[in-house]
């Protein structure tokens, strides 16, 4: 039986990370306010990242810091210190781009692991040998990579090397997320973190003796994306993952929700467990992926060229999060807060760790003050509200919206 691989989720912020935590991450990665790649997610600060810590260590969850992105001379000349600080509050590993978080790493924080990032472009077993010899604990491999590949990776790369890939979320147009088109069309450089995306654009072409004049590219249904257009989704094969020798499944969205956080880590969790006691998925949890925000779903490289997509590339969006359950008695007495508005009569779902979504009709609500509530409205505003059964603080309240 292959080894258990390592459920790796994403903590852009201390809600994400709660969530990532209750649904069942075997490890969480994030970043401080510097050197990683999503800037523009919540990241945590110096308190927030020994905060972090302590709480996933308590649950025995480990932490990879990221310092993946491509430092100039100003920057790398902060980097050991934030080491230093990192080995103090305990960090398991620091995912790093380049020889010289690496080495820095290795001088400044002994006691912390090093990983090197996808931005690396590892594609076969001697550069996975390179980064080992070098001081390396694992390898993030290059998502352009099919699953033959990796298995013949992972058997012929030194042993006691892990190898990460990515399995779930969004995939860069680009090699390995090396972008040159957000920073050429938006001065945003993707590769220190703060990408504009514009793969995801939608594109007119114009003929240059015709200025002004923008003439859509038609393919079916009106639409084309003629770059990047779907996620990625392997939640239907963790057992060839497994038997290919993957270490750790790590789902891409430190800048999603914490809904997505908490969802795509639940369906991972419980596919990889079943997969490990060679039974199928409860239907229930692979649900959970495509109630999420998300583009339509490919394997992407992993077993052959993904093609051409021609269909919309819009994003999903069925389900909207109505509330947030902070804490509920033996009875299924509930304090929740609010996320978005929704009415007495509505028919919701409540979902939660390891508890799988259950319907039922929203009852009467109360405030605070234990006045009735037909219809609570106000962001984040606490209230009352009884539910079938008892379920774990963070369990989330949600409803069918289409396109909301």
């Amino acid at each position: 039986m292959a080894a258990k691989p390592e459920v790796l989720a994403p903590a852009g912020d201390r809600e994400r990370l709660d969530m990532a935590l209750a649904y069942g991450a075997d490890a969480v990665y994030l970043a401080g306010t510097a050197f990683g790649m999503r800037a523009f997610a919540g990241n945590f600060d110096r308190d927030g990242l020994k905060d972090a810590v302590s709480a996933a260590h308590a649950k025995g969850v480990r932490v990879h810091v990221t310092c993946n992105t491509l430092a100039r001379n100003d920057e790398v000349a902060r980097l050991p210190e934030y080491l230093e600080y990192l080995d103090a509050i305990g960090v398991d590993a620091v995912i790093a781009a380049g020889p010289d978080v690496l080495d820095l790493c290795k001088r400044r924080a002994p006691h912390v692991q090093v990983h090197m990032s996808t931005q690396t472009g590892i594609t076969n077993y001697e550069m996975a040998r390179v980064w080992h010899e070098l001081g390396a604990s694992r390898v993030i491999l290059a998502r352009e990579l099919s699953l033959e590949e990796v298995a013949q990776l992972k058997a012929k790369a030194p042993r006691g090397l892990e190898v990460e890939c990515f399995v779930h979320g969004a995939m860069c147009v680009s090699w390995s997320g090396r972008c040159l088109l957000s920073n050429y069309m938006t001065g945003r450089d993707a590769s220190r973190g703060a990408c504009a995306q514009p793969c995801r654009y939608q594109y007119a072409l114009m003929e240059e003796k015709r200025p002004g004049e923008y003439f859509p590219v038609f393919e079916e249904n009106g639409e084309t994306f003629i770059l990047n257009s779907r996620d990625m989704c392997m939640i239907d094969h963790i057992q060839e993952l497994m038997a290919a020798g993957v270490d750790s499944l790590k789902i891409e969205g430190r800048a999603k929700s914490a809904y997505y956080a908490a969802m795509t880590t639940a369906a991972y969790r419980h596919a990889v467990d079943a997969a490990a006691e060679n039974r199928p998925l409860d239907p229930v949890w692979r649900a959970e992926v495509d109630k999420v925000s998300h583009r339509h779903y490919s394997t992407g490289f992993w077993f052959g060229q993904p093609g051409q997509y021609t269909d919309s590339a819009r994003y999903v969006r069925d389900w909207q999060v109505l509330a947030v359950v902070q804490a509920c008695d033996a009875l299924g007495n509930a304090r929740l807060s609010l996320r978005n508005k929704f009415a007495a009569g509505d028919e919701i779902e409540v979902v939660g760790p390891d508890v799988p979504a259950f319907a039922m009709t929203a009852p009467l609500m109360r405030d605070m003050d234990g006045f009735e509530l037909t219809e609570p409205k106000r962001p984040q505003m606490e209230f009352r509200m009884k539910l079938p059964r008892t379920v774990p603080p963070l369990s989330i309240v949600r409803a069918c919206r289409p396109n909301s």
